[in-house]
């Protein structure tokens, strides 16, 4: 059968909106509200960060939201209860963004049997090469995990080759260099790094890193993304109504909204 995914991306005429929020941030409770308003906004996958203590890739604004909910108490148990909470209220796919030394402590066919028991769709290991995926990939093939895979403007072609063979569901394409954060527009060398993988597979291509504004959505959009993720710029709008969790969902409703209405109103290629 076809996996939630799978189902996501097929209608390619339309590019999705990729949600992504640190699992357990501020806390369970407020964390599954967050999920919950970016769902009702209209997202079209859910990307839970799981909480690492020295998030490599990430940014500032991450950083934070993994040091808020790791001092919640947040661990894989939470994260686990947290999407099946998610599961309870929509069949959105679930996709994990976590590093290797997470998976590795618990366990990697724990961690990705646990991680489908949830209702998990797909796993990205941020730190972990495709050269070293073997265990990874036993594991995500077992429980039906979609293995996800990074591609930034410095990967040659024959690696984007060897990640496109493992790799199911999408592709997570880094439009910039450098670490998750805001931008201020999507730069040509993620249109090119877009047009340049689309040569070597049919998988669908999503463009993250520095995406945050109607406008960015629109670009991606027209240069046929299959996918734009959005990270740093929902995790600010958690970040500034901490102290209300009504007009954090509201305004986490109205910011997806807005993205969702700026990649319908834009024309793909």
């Amino acid at each position: 059968s076809m996996s939630r995914i799978d189902r996501v991306y097929e209608k390619r005429g339309k590019t999705a909106f990729i949600a992504f929020t640190v699992a357990g941030d501020p806390d369970e409770a407020t964390s599954l509200r967050v999920a919950k308003a970016l769902i009702d906004g209209g997202t079209d996958i859910l990307e839970f960060g799981v909480p690492f203590s020295d998030p490599v890739a990430d940014g500032p604004v991450i950083q934070r939201a993994d040091e808020r909910a790791l001092a919640a108490g947040t661990n894989p148990d939470t994260i686990f209860r947290l999407v099946k909470a998610v599961r309870e209220y929509s069949d959105i796919p679930i996709v994990f963004l976590t590093y290797y030394n997470i998976v590795h402590k618990r366990g990697i066919d724990r961690f990705y049997r646990e991680a489908r028991e949830a209702g998990v769709d797909g796993i990205l290991v941020a730190d972990m090469p495709v050269e070293e995926s073997a265990g990874v990939m036993v594991a995500a093939e077992r429980y039906g995990i979609d293995p996800i895979f990074l591609v930034t403007q410095t990967t040659s072609d024959e690696r984007i080759d060897r990640i496109a063979k493992k790799a199911r569901g999408y592709l997570y394409l880094v439009a910039v260099l450098g670490v998750t954060g805001v931008r201020d527009q999507v730069s040509s060398e993620a249109l090119e790094l877009l047009s340049r993988v689309r040569k070597h597979t049919d998988l669908p291509l999503a463009l993250g890193f520095g995406i945050s504004l109607p406008d960015h959505a629109k670009t991606c959009t027209e240069a046929n993304a299959d996918g734009v993720i959005v990270g740093s710029a929902i995790v600010s709008i958690i970040e500034r109504n901490l102290g209300s969790p009504e007009s954090m969902e509201r305004e986490l409703k109205e910011y997806v909204a807005q993205m969702k209405a700026a990649i319908h109103c834009a024309i793909r290629e």
